[in-house]
């Protein structure tokens, strides 16, 4: 598995919420450029970026400090939040990210979903954030009808192969992953790589994961146990290896 150390963005600092409450904040870092370069360092390929300013207003607020990262750490690099129009792919592919994260509008609008999996491909991932199954939107501040298995089914039909799932309920909590909620998404979806998110804090946590068994569940984000200190990124980076204690 691979494994993709976290960073959020909020106000220009590298920070963590608990359960995506913005009223819940914690800053971990004020140069998110340095951040991403102490995971290199540490070992990681991967990262994941969150513009949680932009989650909540609705368009990209930090696509100049994303590019820094990007360009500054080495690192291929993910990003969510905001992405809900061309423009905004658009810099953020062309400022050297891998992939561009759709959240809300993957739900609202499947139409546009399709037309930038066709123009831009596998670098259009698309994000799912569920509490009890069910898909949340708008920076986890709504939540739907629809179910988490049967966004996935549709996404997968438009050509998407690559999916962020996040358990809402355990993300930030460092309780470990929902599992079966994981292996029920990687299920209904197996020609879809599934990135785990939420709860990841523990080597036993990864091991659990490969347990699962599922070979499309292809990699775990790790945010706040690695910014807590609870776990390095080696011993998480191992244990995707198969390589812990």
């Amino acid at each position: 598995m691979e494994i993709l150390p976290a960073i959020d963005l909020m106000g220009g600092r590298c920070v963590r919420l608990r359960q995506g409450r913005a009223d819940q904040c914690t800053v971990y870092n004020a140069d998110p450029v340095a951040q991403a370069k102490a995971f290199r360092a540490a070992g990681a390929t991967q990262l994941h970026v969150v513009d949680l300013d932009g989650a909540f207003a609705g368009a990209p607020k930090h696509a100049a400090l994303i590019a820094q990262i990007a360009a500054g750490s080495g690192l291929t690099v993910e990003v969510g939040g905001g992405l809900r129009d061309d423009a905004a792919i658009e810099a953020l592919l062309a400022a050297g990210v891998a992939r561009a994260i759709i959240g809300t509008r993957a739900l609202e609008d499947t139409a546009t979903l399709a037309r930038w999996v066709k123009r831009w491909g596998e670098h259009i991932a698309v994000g799912i954030d569920a509490r009890g199954g069910f898909v949340q939107t708008k920076g986890w501040v709504e939540t739907s009808t629809v179910r988490a298995t049967d966004l996935a089914k549709r996404v997968a039909d438009l050509g998407v192969r690559a999916i962020i799932y996040t358990d809402t309920a355990t993300d930030g909590m460092l309780g470990g992953p929902n599992l079966d909620a994981l292996a029920e998404l990687a299920d209904a979806v197996p020609g879809v790589r599934v990135t785990a998110s939420g709860g990841v804090s523990a080597p036993a946590h990864v091991a659990a994961l490969r347990a699962l068994g599922r070979p499309n569940l292809w990699g775990a984000i790790v945010g706040k146990a690695l910014y807590d200190g609870a776990v390095t990124l080696r011993e998480m980076l191992a244990a995707a290896s198969g390589n812990s204690r």
